[in-house]
Parts: C-alpha cells; structure tokens; sequence
C-alpha cells in the first residue's frame, strides 16, 4: 500500500512538472502590432492551415519545445495565422481579408489577401516583423527546434542585417551552436 502511495505521488508530482512546462502565448497579429507601440519586440508569426499537416507537425513537434517556447516568450510577440481563414488584419492603413473564403468547403480555401501580400507560398511558413511592424522575412517549411533557433537569434539580434551575401549566410551557419535540445 506505502508502494502504491509513493508511486502515485511520483506520477501526480510529474504531471504537474508536465503541465507547468512554458508553451508560446499566442496572440492575433492586431494585438501584437498594439502591444508593440507600448513595448517594442519583433513579432514571429506562425502562418498555418487547417489541412496542413507539415503545420501540425510544427505545432507538436517545434512549438511545444520547451527552450522554443522560452526564448519565443521572452523575445518576440508570438502572433498564429490561419492563411486561408477570415480574420480581418488591420496592417499599414490596409485592412486584409479574405473575400473569396467559401465556410462550406471542405480541405484547401481561398488564401487571405495578408497571406498573398507577405508573398507566403508554402505552409508552414513563420513570417517575422521587426519592433515596428514592418516584415523582415518569410521563412518557409517545417523546422525542427534547432533549425528555427538558428534564425530565432539571428533575427533577435539583428545580426541578420549583417549578412548581405551567400557567403556570410554560409559563415553564419557554420559559427552558429545551437543550445536548444531536442
């Protein structure tokens, strides 16, 4: 009984520690692009589909990465955008939406005209905005944690700006060490 006890504090204490772990605290792009004028931080995007199972693989496998989640939180407005979805997006005195959306299509729809404007041609694809809101880049395709940390400190640092040639990119990568665990 003392056995069966202890093992339920154990399983009970490691839930808890399971549940507790950091997760990304999302929010709508017109809530970062807000709180940006209050504090000013890059905003990473995660732009997604319903049907995209690459995204849901991202979700799972990247994005429930603890030192991803840490690092996201403390650097960045972490902002999710369905790309075929109907928010309006107020961006740059032009308000995006998607008027071709079809609610009784099954699978693929039609891609909101934000999507369109960032030039997004693949899903996943993790858009980042620098302190004012103005787009850095599109980053196309599945990354694992230690690929996207790579270009989660790049882009933090501003080092990116520095890199102007295949060269540098080439350099970047190789000096680059990543600290994230899988």
């Amino acid at each position: 009984m003392q056995r069966v006890i202890v093992f339920l504090m154990i399983a009970i204490c490691s839930a808890g520690s399971l549940s507790a772990q950091e997760k990304i605290k999302w929010m709508s792009f017109g809530e970062a692009l807000k709180t940006q004028k209050k504090e000013p931080r890059k905003i990473f995007m995660d732009v997604y589909t319903d049907w995209c199972g690459p995204c849901k693989l991202l979700d799972k496998n990247t994005f429930q990465n603890p030192d991803v989640a840490k690092y996201v939180n403390q650097n960045y407005y972490a902002v999710k955008f369905n790309a075929e979805g109907t928010e309006s997006i107020d961006y740059q005195d032009f308000v995006y939406t998607n008027p071709n959306y079809d609610p009784k299509r099954k699978g693929r729809n039609s891609q909101h005209l934000f999507a369109h404007a960032m030039k997004i041609n693949a899903y996943p694809s993790i858009v980042f905005f620098d302190e004012k809101g103005n787009l850095i880049q599109p980053l196309p395709g599945y990354k694992t944690p230690q690929q996207l940390e790579l270009f989660l400190k790049m882009i933090e640092s501003d080092d990116y700006l520095e890199i102007t040639t295949a060269e540098a990119w080439e350099e970047y990568q190789s000096n680059f060490e990543s600290t994230f665990k899988s």
